[in-house]
């Protein structure tokens, strides 16, 4: 298997191969590319990413600064929108339905790394040049009509169902079925979605 490969599979892999670095350089390129254009030049914002995600629909709006990894694993449905400031660390695939609302600064994470420090790093290199922490992944998949609010992070491998809010500031540990509202860290269902508004917050 190549180190990509490993990647999308989940498998402990090399951050540091060489065809790895090409595609996150470019990635990084292009996001700078997209952060200073113009925001009312349209056509040069669709253009690049077009060149950057894996996929997307219709209607996307991505506001900047953006910020991804490789955003070739990063796929979205029609009809969405992205504020400003947001992360989505995509060494796995990132799929967002339709219709998905996503507030500034949300974190979108489908890396992580061994937890003991030991295992990071392994064992030191002969000749003492850099080496990079080893890493596995798993997807992060979100449904449609699915509201995150601003800060939240989402962690590897979770699926987010069909019309769920996230509320601000949550940190989501594992999956959230349909037609919920969820909340808190670690994020967890307070009511399902559709009951009544004021005070749900709280």
């Amino acid at each position: 298997m190549t180190e990509r490969e490993k990647m999308l599979a989940g498998a402990l892999y090399d951050c540091g191969d060489p065809e790895l670095l090409r595609q996150w350089h470019r990635a990084k390129r292009l996001v700078q590319q997209y952060n200073t254009v113009d925001s009312e030049d349209l056509e040069q914002k669709d253009a690049i990413l077009r060149q950057l995600l894996g996929g997307y629909g219709q209607d996307l709006w991505i506001t900047p600064p953006f910020y991804v990894d490789y955003g070739n694993n990063i796929y979205f449905g029609s009809h969405c929108e992205v504020n400003m400031n947001c992360t989505f660390l995509d060494d796995n695939r990132i799929t967002i339905g339709d219709y998905a609302l996503i507030a500034p600064n949300v974190q979108i994470y489908t890396a992580f790394h061994p937890t003991d420090a030991a295992q990071r790093f392994g064992e030191p290199k002969e000749d003492g040049s850099f080496a990079f922490c080893k890493t596995q992944t798993a997807p992060v998949v979100i449904g449609d009509h699915v509201w995150i609010g601003g800060g939240a992070i989402l962690l590897p491998g979770v699926t987010i169902g069909n019309n769920v809010v996230i509320g601000a500031g949550s940190v989501v540990t594992r999956d959230l079925p349909d037609n919920v509202v969820a909340v808190g860290n670690p994020c967890r269902v307070i009511r399902t979605n559709g009951g009544p508004e004021p005070g749900w917050e709280r």
